[in-house]
């Protein structure tokens, strides 16, 4: 049985996540789908969907673009500042496995080859909705796990 403590816990994380951007020196198709999900327009925030400046307090973190040698260190800085848990979201074709960049010589790949991935959500580039919609998935399904 969780503490009320945990159950707290378990329950901000999953109805109010903060997301933290990472551009990984894409095209801007998935940085201007990342920011047009974050407009009143698609209101992310009736899921409790934030942007965050700083990885510290960040849940979510959301990578587009192929990640080059030159960013593999920054990303992995990145994702060692968040706390645990945290929970990692690959965005669009070239984060989710290198895309029309793949086999380039400075390019290492997708997100996945650097620091370990929850959820892919693939186009060139990826509608808002998609966006939203995966992470309303992930989210749902950390709900499904925490009650378990």
């Amino acid at each position: 049985m969780k503490s009320i403590r945990e159950q707290v816990a378990a329950w901000a994380r999953t109805a109010s996540p903060w997301i933290i951007h990472f551009n990984s020196g894409s095209c801007n198709g998935c940085d201007i789908e990342t920011v047009a999900a974050l407009t009143p327009r698609f209101d992310v925030e009736r899921f409790g969907i934030v942007q965050h400046g700083t990885p510290r307090h960040a849940d979510v973190l959301i990578v587009t673009g192929a990640i080059s040698k030159q960013q593999k260190d920054r990303l992995v800085r990145i994702y060692n500042q968040m706390a645990a848990p945290k929970f990692v979201v690959a965005l669009g074709a070239c984060a989710c496995g290198g895309g029309v960049l793949q086999g380039c010589y400075g390019v290492l790949g997708g997100a996945d080859k650097i620091i370990p991935v929850d959820l892919y959500v693939p186009g060139c580039p990826p509608r808002p909705e998609a966006l939203i919609d995966g992470i309303v998935k992930l989210l749902s399904g950390i709900k499904g796990v925490e009650n378990a």
